[in-house]
């Protein structure tokens, strides 16, 4: 699109040797979203336009979310995922946190197995809000113990729910960047925290949320993963207006692999995140097509990755809703093969 911007992004990439910068830049002749007369079937051999050459493969990295599960019957899904997206290599994985502590037992489970049983690198998510700092210090104790050496530090919801107005606790850290200083002043820790590319709903503004992760940042935050979104220009302006605030630890685009439109519509009004009307289009009469309605699921969640690569994204942390098959089919989509995506595109 003509209206953006092709001004220099700095893009540092934690963790991988020495910071340097990347540029994030339009595609010249390419918009968003972009218009294709059908979705290619990522399933079937030479219908895959959308792959990634090995060369952008090489600079990927991914990571992914889980959430701890409530049932036997879900316990048993979440751990068939694990075993199957391990394969892809990833940087890291993240395993959320209840607000208020209300998973703070099912998290520290699922933490240590994933610690005990998998070569995974591990965060666990962690939040302050209801919790004096002594609680909050000795929840952080415990998960250092199992091994916990990332934590994805959050504020947490009210916990009235959703428009409840937020109060932090007297003896307690007042918010995320709060949390981040007294992670940063107990130990060595990895830290990432939010980013909000289409505003938290709380925040009055974008700007306002922008300089809640510049202090984040200035407190020791390593990285930012962002809520999903699908707006990709949107995210560009959002990234130059962070890079502008002098932020410059990596902030890595959050991906949801959409597998029930209509349920991502109900979550997406929560988090304030924007449906746009081309995924109504891509996924119009497929309610009744499950098997077609995932190969567009994948087809535009593999996209909107690619669209990303070629701005100059280099990382993604994409929302697994504890289901393997839809991530693996989107990393299938972008030519990335089993066995580690990292290993593959360093092969190729």
């Amino acid at each position: 699109m003509s209206s953006r911007s092709s001004t220099f992004i700095r893009v540092i990439k934690a963790g991988r040797g020495s910071p340097s910068p990347s540029g994030l830049r339009a595609t010249p002749g390419v918009s968003w979203p972009p218009q294709r007369a059908k979705a290619p079937n990522p399933y079937l051999p030479g219908d895959n336009d959308m792959a990634l050459n090995s060369d952008a493969r090489r600079k990927i990295g991914i990571s992914f979310e889980f959430f701890p599960p409530k049932s036997e019957e879900m316990e048993g899904q979440l751990w068939n995922a694990v075993s199957e997206l391990q394969d892809w290599d990833p940087d890291f994985v993240s395993v959320t946190y209840g607000a208020g502590g209300t998973t703070k037992a099912p998290t520290l489970a699922t933490v240590s197995r994933f610690l005990a049983e998998t070569p995974l690198a591990t965060a666990s998510h962690l939040t302050c809000v209801g919790a004096t700092k002594d609680e909050t210090h000795s929840v952080i104790e415990t998960f250092r113990k199992v091994g916990v050496k990332h934590f994805v530090a959050l504020r947490g919801d009210a916990p009235g729910g959703v428009g409840a107005p937020y109060q932090p606790h007297p003896g307690g850290y007042a918010n995320a960047a709060a949390l981040v200083a007294g992670l940063r002043e107990i130990g060595d820790f990895e830290i990432s925290v939010s980013a909000y590319p289409e505003k938290h709903p709380e925040s009055r503004d974008t700007a306002a949320d922008i300089d809640m992760l510049k202090q984040k940042a200035d407190n020791g935050a390593t990285r930012a993963l962002t809520q999903f979104f699908f707006d990709n220009d949107s995210f560009e302006r959002y990234l130059e207006k962070v890079r502008a605030a002098g932020i410059n630890i990596p902030v890595v685009p959050g991906i949801m692999p959409i597998q029930n439109l209509t349920q991502l519509k109900r979550f997406a009004g929560a988090c304030g995140t924007i449906i746009p009307a081309f995924l109504d289009e891509r996924f119009a009469g497929f309610d009744d097509k499950p098997e077609e309605r995932a190969k567009v699921a994948a087809d535009v969640a593999a996209e909107q990755i690619e669209d990303l690569a070629r701005r100059g994204l280099t990382d993604f942390h994409l929302y697994t809703m504890n289901r393997a098959p839809l991530v693996s089919a989107v990393l299938t989509h972008l030519g990335f093969t089993r066995e580690g995506a990292k290993k593959a595109g360093a092969a190729a």
